[in-house]
């Protein structure tokens, strides 16, 4: 039996939907949208006689039930807001109709929305809007049972203006055209936090008969570039864990606002473009977003106490999909790089939150479920069991497993229950109970726990070794081949702090101040703030600026804080940065503010331009780390 999903008030046990027909407007002049959702119902309990769905600050104007043909209204309540969970909307059915209508509007502040004006987009001629429905914002869009434990099939009808192109995770059409009226149909039956819709300046550049791009006119060129892989990713995935199921594949580039590296929404990932970075190195994105397709959509967790089972998941069919498509070599990089932080970081974290599943009883921010211990101490555990039954044996249990819980969402124990019988048990003596316990419940990483090893790797490990000690920078016939990976690698094995004439040797002769690729930037400019490198402070400024993207931002933030003159210039870039960050981005740095305990004044001075530093924000729940 599957335990009630704490972060949802809906009551799937009773009643379900299991058909979702939306119909909007979208009004980018009041920022929102405004409209119905009628839900088609399957009453599993013959007692009930309330529907229970979850809501955020939206306004419900009134409740209809088709009976006999026509539509008549119900009562309904609309309980006071939890600072997390929203508002509990309870509709009263005593006739248990086979059909309801909610017609409702958005708040401008919805969090699972964004609008932005067009200066903030690439282009700068039209507006624009995007969800981030996961892990439960599409309850601010929509009213819904806002729990993986429903999976339901939706179709919508779209208005807005007449400029815009409109897509959700639907069938969206490549050769559709603007006219300022959309319609959509999903017939894969999903969960809510797959339900997405995007609006702007759009256009479509194919990369395959079932793969292609959507981006802004002036950034969907450079983005086929970048992603010409995607089809030989979907072939890779298919050879190894079946037939991709969702028909088409395509990606949506997003402004740099998007607070997350991707969101696997389902026909249509959304992504940052903080990843194209003009040499493929950090397409291993995309590779997770695709993977979500069989691990997270396909096969989905039950509640987000079970988070490994989607990111984990993910996360290990990532590792392979890049293996298979740019060798060992390569993905053995990214397990080091992975591992290396999760190593760094997992003590410093709550002794419940290191277990892959948390134990019924143990509180969880819902967004807990992306952390790194979901995503990498997940795909280590994996790498584990293939290990011990070898690739071949491990393979075939994968996709056996893709195949049997297909479009279902399940928990941790449903996980067991099936390795056991088709692997542990077909396999005796490979593994032990108590191994597995330790994997999947117990704190920190467990001593059996396989190891990477890259040797490029080890040659940067050398490199920066040599220079520590002889302050001679490595010869650049060895740096200049260095990929992103190596990149990343150098700067994460600096010393908390460096002498700043040692930083300006780096900058010198590397130019990190400035860099382009947010994950070179998101590693030196932290190392710069601890170190008092004063030079950076104008492109810190401008780094966190202009993007949202929490992952590569927030350790910025995070080291600026530490020191009263750091936290001014953090109070102040975030002001300058506010009006173009998502909700969920503007949460999460005002927690690091609010939460700030600077010691001492060593921090750099504020750049030149940074206006006077704001109020102090109120402190707000932070949304969980975005590895993907």
């Amino acid at each position: 039996m599957v335990d009630a999903d704490e972060h949802s008030y809906a009551e799937p046990a009773r009643v379900a939907i299991d058909d979702l027909a939306l119909d909007l407007a979208l009004d980018f002049d009041t920022k929102t949208l405004a409209g119905s959702a009628t839900y088609a119902l399957q009453w599993k309990d013959q007692t009930a006689t309330e529907l229970v769905l979850d809501t955020r600050a939206l306004v419900i104007e009134k409740v209809d039930a088709e009976v006999d043909g026509g539509w008549q209204p119900l009562e309904f309540a609309l309980a006071g807001a939890d600072a997390t969970l929203g508002s509990k909307l309870t509709i009263q059915a005593p006739r248990r109709p086979e059909k309801v209508r909610v017609s409702y509007r958005t708040s401008p502040d919805a969090s699972g929305l964004q609008w932005l004006a067009p200066e903030m987009t690439e282009g700068g001629q039209l507006p624009f809007m995007f969800s981030q429905s996961q892990q439960i914002h599409a309850r601010s869009w929509v009213p819904l049972q806002d729990t993986p434990q429903v999976r339901y099939t939706y179709s919508a009808r779209i208005t807005t203006r007449p400029d815009v192109m409109v897509l959700m995770s639907a069938d969206n059409d490549p050769e559709a055209t603007r006219d300022g009226e959309y319609s959509f149909s999903m017939p894969q039956r999903i969960p809510s936090y797959l339900m997405a819709i995007a609006a702007g300046d759009l256009v479509f550049k194919p990369i395959s008969g079932r793969s292609g791009v959507w981006a802004e006119p002036s950034m969907v060129e450079r983005a086929a570039l970048e992603f010409a892989d995607t089809e030989k990713m979907i072939a890779a995935t298919e050879a190894l864990y079946g037939p991709y199921r969702w028909e088409r594949y395509d990606l949506l580039v997003l402004p740099p606002s998007f607070p997350f590296g991707g969101m696997e929404n389902p026909r249509l990932s959304f992504i940052t473009p903080t990843v194209i970075v003009g040499d493929k190195s950090l397409v291993s994105l995309i590779a997770h977003e695709l993977a979500h397709s069989w691990s997270g959509n396909l096969v989905t967790f039950s509640s987000a106490k079970h988070g490994w089972l989607n990111e984990g998941m993910t996360s290990y069919v990532e590792n392979r999909i890049v293996e298979a498509l740019y060798g060992e070599e390569f993905s053995d990089m990214e397990w080091v790089i992975a591992r290396d932080a999760l190593k760094r970081d997992i003590g410093d974290m709550p002794e419940a939150t290191q277990a892959l599943a948390i134990r019924p009883g143990t509180p969880l921010d819902a967004d807990d479920a992306l952390s790194q211990v979901s995503y990498d101490k997940g795909a280590w555990f994996l790498h584990f069991l293939e290990e011990r039954f070898g690739r071949e044996a491990f393979d075939r249990f994968l996709r056996g497993y893709f195949d049997h819980f297909a479009f279902q969402s399940i928990t941790t124990e449903d996980f067991l229950a099936y390795a056991r019988q088709h692997l542990f048990d077909v396999h005796p003596g490979k593994v032990t109970e108590a191994e597995i316990d330790e994997w999947l419940y117990g704190p920190g990483i467990p001593a059996e726990a396989p190891q990477a090893l890259s040797p490029r790797l080890g040659i940067v490990d050398s490199a920066r070794l040599g220079w520590r000690g002889s302050k001679q920078l490595p010869p650049t016939q060895i740096t200049s081949q260095w990929s992103t990976q190596e990149w990343l690698h150098f700067l994460e094995g600096m010393p908390e702090t460096l002498p700043v004439a040692e930083l300006e040797q780096l900058d010198q002769a590397y130019r990190f101040t400035g860099t382009s690729n947010g994950e070179i930037a998101m590693r030196w400019y932290p190392l710069a703030i601890r170190s008092g490198y004063a030079q950076a402070n104008e492109a810190i400024v401008a780094f966190v600026r202009g993007i949202g993207r929490r992952k590569l931002i927030i350790p910025v933030y995070e080291a600026l804080v530490e020191t009263h003159d750091g936290l001014a210039l953090a109070k102040a870039a975030f002001e300058q940065a506010r009006p173009g960050y998502h909700p969920i981005t503007t949460a999460s740095v005002e927690k690091v503010i609010a939460d700030a305990r600077p010691s001492g004044d060593a921090a750099p001075a504020p750049a030149a331009d940074a206006p006077a530093a704001g109020a102090d924000a109120p402190a707000a729940a932070d949304d969980g780390a975005a590895s993907n």
